[in-house]
């Protein structure tokens, strides 16, 4: 009996909720982690599962059982890295959840250069705006854009996320330019569908009153650079971060509106599940990306000019 073997699938068993999930991500067959299961319970002599046809939940020795695996597991791998990083070698994958445009326009280009000077570390990208379970999927590691609730996850901060206000010239010529958040809902507003309220866009006034303004969505996508491609087109005024409409500002192509009116600002976090020893490949990564971003971000230098 290989006892890490068992207790890793013994993990991979409670962490997916399935001997069919900790298959898949182990990458065998549900008869061996079946077999590694009942192997473990027969060398402790107890249950581990309560099991019915539906579901599997772990007994109290089972959870107690759980948790010492994990750190026990987490030692080796550590003991491990540290050995490999010793000899100033990074190795092993890395499996990341990104949202789609800002993982494809800033991500990319930083994992690129992080794969540069480290070319024994392996990714596997997941580019998609909906929120994961990192722990139930498998995730080291997500980069989130958002204001964060309380969790049992990790944040680290990477950089400020400015939220603009903007339309083309052809559609300000065509339409006018609001002068005031009220008159948002004569135009055509283009929005982002993934938002909870998309229908209520959220100031402050020159004055730090709050005000919820009420739109009309003309058009609705649940992809930023869509909405981008349609706002250069003249098809309404958007309001979206700065990261996906800099270049778009620079040339042009788009111009910020009600300039006297804040937009709430967010972050662009870097987030990891809680455990007792942080992967040297996840904090290589992590802090790689905090330097890289510090400061007042490349993409926001357009607003200082």
């Amino acid at each position: 009996m290989d006892r890490f073997e068992n207790m890793s699938s013994f993990i991979r068993v409670v962490e997916t909720g399935s001997i069919s999930g900790a298959a898949d991500r182990l990458g065998v067959a549900k008869s061996a982690v079946s077999r590694r299961l009942k192997e473990l319970e027969e060398h402790l002599g107890v249950e581990l599962f309560h099991r019915t046809t539906r579901s599997m939940n772990l007994t109290d020795t089972g959870r107690a059982f759980y948790h010492q695996s994990v750190r026990i597991l987490e030692d080796v791998i550590e003991a491990e890295l540290a050995t490999s990083q010793a000899h100033g070698t990074l190795k092993g994958s890395l499996k990341i959840a990104l949202p789609s445009t800002f993982g494809l326009m800033h991500m990319g280009p930083a994992i690129n250069e992080f794969l540069k000077a480290h070319p024994n570390i392996e990714f596997d990208l997941d580019f998609n705006d909906r929120e994961v379970d990192l722990i139930q999927e498998g995730f080291d590691l997500a980069i989130r854009i958002a204001n964060l609730p309380d969790s049992s996850l990790i944040a680290r901060r990477l950089a400020p996320i400015q939220i603009v206000m903007c339309a083309s010239p052809l559609y300000l010529e065509k339409m006018g330019v609001p002068q005031s958040p009220e008159e948002l809902s004569e135009h055509q507003c283009l929005v982002y569908s993934l938002l909870r309220d998309f229908d209520y866009w959220h100031l402050t006034d020159p004055d730090g009153k709050e005000i919820k303004v009420k739109i009309h969505p003309y058009l609705k996508a649940s992809t930023g650079e869509f909405l981008k491609n349609a706002a250069v087109e003249g098809l309404g005024v958007i309001l979206m971060p700065s990261f996906i409409a800099y270049k778009e500002i620079e040339r042009g192509a788009l111009v910020p509106i009600l300039q006297d009116y804040k937009i709430p600002q967010i972050d662009a976090y870097a987030i990891y599940p809680q455990t007792r020893h942080l992967s040297q490949r996840v904090r290589a990564f992590v802090d790689f990306l905090v330097k890289r971003f510090e400061g007042t971000p490349y993409w926001d230098l357009c607003f200082r000019k």
